[in-house]
């Protein structure tokens, strides 16, 4: 099992990388162009699919295969990520409350639903490369 959960967090570093390059895009490109609503949403399913992508292609790597061992990565990346994001959101200053607008689903923000993929996408990719007969 600490195997599983060592190598589910080096994809969760990946999953990081992803997310910050999304975020670039999103602050550099997506928002300008298109206003917030627009721009948050985009960002947020751009997301999304990068995580479920990467979870797709890394699921057997992981090693994880059982309903619990999926779910437990899920939730690893999950706790890896809020650990993340308020970690970060306090050393650049930020207040609790600041950092709590980005679950309050304003301005078109999807990072409640982000989350919700991330937990779930190790379960859901597992589920995609079954064959069809199981």
């Amino acid at each position: 099992m600490s195997n599983i959960l060592f190598r589910a967090t080096i994809v969760w570093a990946a999953i990081l990388v992803l997310a910050v390059l999304n975020g670039m895009l999103r602050e550099g490109v997506l928002l300008p162009r298109f206003g917030t609503t627009i721009g948050f949403v985009a960002s947020g399913v751009i997301l999304s699919l990068l995580i479920v992508l990467t979870a797709y292609l890394t699921v057997p790597w992981i090693g994880a295969r059982t309903f619990r061992e999926l779910l437990l990565t899920g939730f690893l990346w999950l706790i890896l990520t809020l650990a993340f994001e308020f970690s970060f959101g306090l050393v650049l200053g930020k207040t609790l409350n600041e950092i709590l607008v980005a679950y309050s689903f304003r301005d078109g923000n999807l990072w409640p639903i982000v989350l919700l993929v991330t937990f779930l996408s190790p379960l859901a990719a597992a589920q995609l490369r079954r064959p069809a007969s199981e």
